[in-house]
């Protein structure tokens, strides 16, 4: 062997590169299919066992939503110092007195601490609950029935200090 002219060693060529660009988008497209298979045989897409139930109850939802937007209902709540005041209005602004609201405060991200409310009408048009939760987010959800309407359901997200 000659110093002056070593012996030629490895060289890539095209054909190493080819190789090694179809090996790795094999490799790719075959993991990617065992995963495609292992998840369509562990969750075919069903996500009720009664969907036609579901859909009729969605429908039911939708349609008491649009009774009660045609009311033209609004409601007000707040946090007062050691109760939860709301207000109900019709569509002229006026409060709306004789209604009968029950409902419940819970956290935003979890159903643990939730709070049962009773309110009472304190004047006319005007309704209150005790309550004493701790400071921070909490969703008030109510449902005033008594009228000739359909039941009026609102939610409101309330902030205590």
């Amino acid at each position: 062997m000659n110093p002056a002219n070593p012996a030629p060693g490895f060289r890539i060529g095209g054909w190493h590169v080819l190789a090694a660009v179809v090996a790795f988008f094999g490799i790719v497209i075959a993991v990617d299919t065992i995963f495609v298979v292992a998840a369509y045989r562990t969750f075919p897409g069903q996500v009720s066992t009664t969907p036609y139930e579901d859909g009729l109850r969605h429908n039911r939802s939708v349609a008491r939503l649009r009774a009660q937007s045609a009311l033209g209902w609004r409601a007000m709540a707040a946090p007062a110092q050691g109760r939860v005041e709301v207000e109900i209005v019709d569509q002229t602004g006026r409060l709306i007195a004789g209604l009968q609201l029950s409902g419940d405060l819970q956290r935003p991200a979890t159903e643990a601490g939730r709070i049962a409310l009773d309110f009472a009408e304190v004047s006319p048009g005007r309704y209150a609950a005790p309550a004493m939760p701790e400071s921070g987010a909490w969703d008030l959800r109510f449902t005033a029935t008594g009228s000739a309407a359909a039941p009026f359901e609102a939610e409101r997200r309330l902030t205590w200090p």
